[in-house]
């Protein structure tokens, strides 16, 4: 069996070959850094044309936090998959819980959000990482996220 080597650039195509998720629920564009076990930094363009928006909110456009907090555990999901290569297109990696999740600010169509993830610690099948997301140097939101492999 051949060695898992990590890409150099991790884009869309990479990381539809890690995640599961399919639009419209895909809430990552690109990995900007990963320094594998520690920290991965990704980002999501949000754009108007995102299907939420028609229903949140019509007359002042806001993107759900779920949503954000799901970019940030999709994030923490491909630095999780990179780091138990074998786990790619076997297990899925399912949340186990958020803790300390706030939310400072509105993000609107137009904005860049910088999901940043540190992976706190890791015991058995458990993941914790700390997030946070930003725009423009901003924080929007942060939280601490738990993930299992099933």
């Amino acid at each position: 069996m051949s060695e898992f080597v990590i890409p150099e650039k991790i884009d869309i195509l990479e990381i539809l070959k890690v995640l599961p998720h399919r639009y419209p629920f895909v809430m990552v564009d690109r990995i900007v850094s990963l320094d594998l076990g520690k920290e991965i930094i990704g980002l999501k363009n949000v754009t108007i044309n995102e299907p939420f928006f028609q229903g949140h909110f019509p007359a002042r456009p806001v993107m759900p936090g779920v949503l954000i907090l799901e970019g940030m555990a999709q994030v923490g999901g491909i630095m999780a998959f990179y780091s138990h290569p074998e786990t790619i297109g076997k297990k899925l990696l399912f949340f186990a819980g958020i803790d300390k999740a706030r939310f400072r600010r509105p993000v609107v169509p137009g904005d860049q959000l910088i999901f940043t993830l540190q992976l706190l610690k890791e015991k058995r099948s458990v993941m914790v990482m700390g997030a946070t997301a930003t725009v423009d140097d901003q924080l929007v939101a942060e939280a601490e996220l738990m993930a299992s492999f099933s």
